[in-house]
């Protein structure tokens, strides 16, 4: 499952260069999570590094787009070729 960002988001711009995929971005109001990017760190970090730096805990996972930890580690090989 990916993460996505909440309408709680400040702005504070702490999560963009924490993510290893690059899938946070300035969206047109708030931050947003580009869902075919995340990984919720799978492959990179044991926890979701845009998670553990928000002031504001506004990063819960997206229901939109469940994936189990296959799926996120698929994801990272193809995102990294590795």
């Amino acid at each position: 499952m990916s993460l996505m960002i909440t309408d709680e988001c400040i702005n504070c711009d702490v999560c963009e260069p924490e993510c290893p995929n690059e899938a946070i971005s300035q969206g047109p109001e708030i931050y947003v999570i580009d869902p075919n990017k995340c990984t919720e760190c799978v492959g990179h970090y044991d926890e979701p590094q845009c998670q553990q730096v928000c002031p504001v805990d506004c990063i819960p996972k997206d229901p939109t787009h469940e994936e189990n930890q296959e799926q996120l580690w698929a994801k990272y090989e193809k995102l990294t070729g590795k």
